[in-house]
């Protein structure tokens, strides 16, 4: 039986799970888990985190599995769920921020390479890695949220306000901003590693 919920779609299994059919809802459970842990851990950068908002995660799916309409995809449903517990857990830990609604008029693009459609990551090199790295972790949370939805794990605008439940402008207008104080980041860490590099070649 097990077997053969392998060939199901998600939309008959959360059919059946809606009618308390276990089996099925284990088959969801499988078949997003590894999803629901990556994005998780992508986002709090931390795997005991990680794990905590995986679990948070299938709990919520599961006593709101009855109540889910289908008027998105189950996997839109799931990343949203994980995105808000993940969110609560960053707002947990992030120093109180400016609100995200107010610009901040001190930060100008810096001339780095555009961002390319698709995961941001695959652009960067073991070098530059642990500078993104840090780029994202200073991040508010809210724009941490659509940064790795759209530019890591590699969502269209369109998917990350569906999964968010936000406008479509809402989420270009953080995903820039966002972009915005990692592309920051990045030019301090590339002047410094210039610097680095001129004091060694005169020495």
């Amino acid at each position: 039986m097990a077997q053969e919920l392998k060939a199901v779609p998600d939309e008959s299994l959360v059919r059946r799970a809606q009618e308390d059919d276990d089996r099925a809802f284990g088959e969801l459970i499988e078949r997003y888990e590894t999803k629901v842990y990556n994005l998780a851990l992508k986002m709090l950068r931390n795997p005991e985190d990680a794990e905590d908002v995986l679990q948070d995660t299938f709990l919520r799916a599961y006593r709101g599995i009855k109540s889910f309409q289908g008027k998105s995809t189950f996997s839109t449903w799931i990343y949203r769920i994980t995105a808000n517990s993940a969110l609560m857990k960053l707002r947990k830990k992030q120093l109180p921020t400016v609100s995200i609604d107010d610009a901040d008029e001190r930060e100008t693009p810096i001339n780095i390479a555009d961002w390319a459609p698709g995961p941001v990551e695959q652009l960067l090199n073991k070098e530059t890695r642990q500078a993104m790295s840090e780029a994202i972790d200073a991040l508010p949370a809210e724009f941490r949220q659509v940064f790795v939805l759209r530019d890591v794990e590699g969502l269209s605008n369109a998917d990350v306000a569906e999964v968010l439940d936000l406008s479509v402008a809402a989420v270009k207008s953080r995903l820039h901003r966002a972009r915005l104080k990692v592309r920051n980041h990045l030019a301090h860490f590339f002047n410094d590693t210039r610097g680095r590099r001129t004091m060694g070649a005169r020495t």
